[in-house]
């Protein structure tokens, strides 16, 4: 049994393709079915580490992207689809896959178009409560497609219901607990103060870092800090928190990271009370399974209308409040981190709604509808 892997561009699209695959591997095993094989076609490795951990073979295969700016790359990049598309087909054509299986983006498209051309089944799972561009595509000869957000069906006419799956959206195992015991050790931190956990993603936020840093000689008399700045941030974030901090009483509360890694992020998660991030799924799915209340700050709508869809859908279950980016002053956000961390009812509240929305077991359904499709198609 051969299964192609496809999509990318970020981590929250590469990630739960990582996720899914492990998964694979488990119910093969369980299920008594040869091992299959598994390739990732992509622009490029992202995570060879992940890829080898997995046991997955890259192919490589360009694509191009379309963006909502003027770029000379709009005018290149249909060529780019097209020889990825001819390059698909020949990686495709020569492995002849049971399935593909799409986690959206533009790196997937030219993979999709030649599993469309060869017959191939696919299967797609959208992240985001508004489909992509590549799920619009995908969804209209796709066998199934798997949805992270209620309502995602209303914008994939051409799709039978009945091949439609409402499965969450796949998070790692290996950060889907958060690891309590040890955490406020292993961060230098004081169990008798609550913490507040900031997650800019691997690059960071960097509208998110400089409230995050007019804020903290307010927040740090009352609270503990981690803040995930991103790798090119850091030094930046790093020098601006020296001086704002410089005779600040609790500096020693602000504890800041470039990138943290499998173990530091579960610990962090462990030891937070509550979360400020952006609204990628990938994100809002890791804090919904962590069950812990959260501000969420989507990129604005003229960048992203993915995030904001998602930032509201998830809040409407009453696990976060949103806060655009906009509005995003320190007093404001002050004023709501004080609201939630005040009332422990609220926070309770949250936190039961964040464990009602988190789909714990999305991986394993998803692994299931491939195989399932894989088998029919043997």
């Amino acid at each position: 049994m051969k299964i192609v892997l496809t999509g990318g561009g970020t981590g929250g699209h590469f990630y739960p393709l990582m996720a899914v695959a492990a998964e694979i591997y488990k119910i093969a095993e369980e299920e008594k079915i040869i091992e299959p094989s598994l390739y990732y076609i992509g622009t490029e490795e992202y995570d060879r580490s992940a890829l080898e951990e997995h046991n997955i073979t890259f192919l490589k295969a360009p694509s191009g992207k379309v963006r909502k700016y003027f770029s000379i790359q709009n005018i290149l990049d249909p060529f780019k689809v097209l020889f990825g598309t001819i390059k698909a087909l020949w990686l495709l054509f020569t492995l002849y896959p049971d399935v593909v299986f799409s986690k959206g983006g533009f790196v997937s498209v030219p993979t999709l178009i030649a599993a469309w051309l060869l017959r191939i089944p696919v299967v797609i799972h959208e992240s985001d409560a508004r489909p992509g561009k590549a799920t619009l595509l995908g969804a209209r000869f796709a066998r199934w497609v798997a949805i992270s957000y209620p309502g995602v069906s209303k914008y994939l006419p051409n799709t039978p219901r009945d091949r439609v799956a409402l499965t969450g959206n796949p998070v790692r195992a290996s950060i889907a607990k958060p690891a309590k015991e040890g955490a406020h050790e292993y961060l230098g931190l004081d169990k008798s103060l609550p913490t507040i956990f900031i997650i800019g993603g691997s690059l960071g936020a960097q509208a998110i870092n400089n409230v995050i840093l007019d804020s903290l000689p307010e927040l740090l008399t009352k609270y503990q800090v981690i803040h995930q700045a991103g790798s090119a941030n850091i030094d930046q974030t790093n020098g601006i928190a020296k001086v704002i901090l410089k005779d600040h009483p609790y500096s020693e509360r602000y504890k800041s990271f470039g990138f943290l890694n499998t173990l530091a992020m579960r610990m962090s998660a462990g030891a937070a009370d509550m979360l400020i991030l952006r609204a990628g799924s990938g994100t809002i799915f890791e804090a919904a399974n962590w069950g812990l209340p959260s501000i969420i700050i989507p990129i604005p709508e003229d960048i992203s209308h993915d995030q904001t869809k998602n930032a509201y859908s998830y809040a409407n279950t009453g696990a976060a409040v949103v806060i655009k980016q906009k509005n995003l002053e320190p007093s404001i956000l002050i004023n709501e981190v004080d609201r939630i961390m005040q009332d422990q009812t609220l926070r309770e509240n949250m936190s039961q709604a964040a464990k009602g929305f988190a789909k714990p077991d999305a991986a394993h359904k998803i692994a299931n509808i491939i195989l399932k499709t894989a088998l029919e198609h043997e």
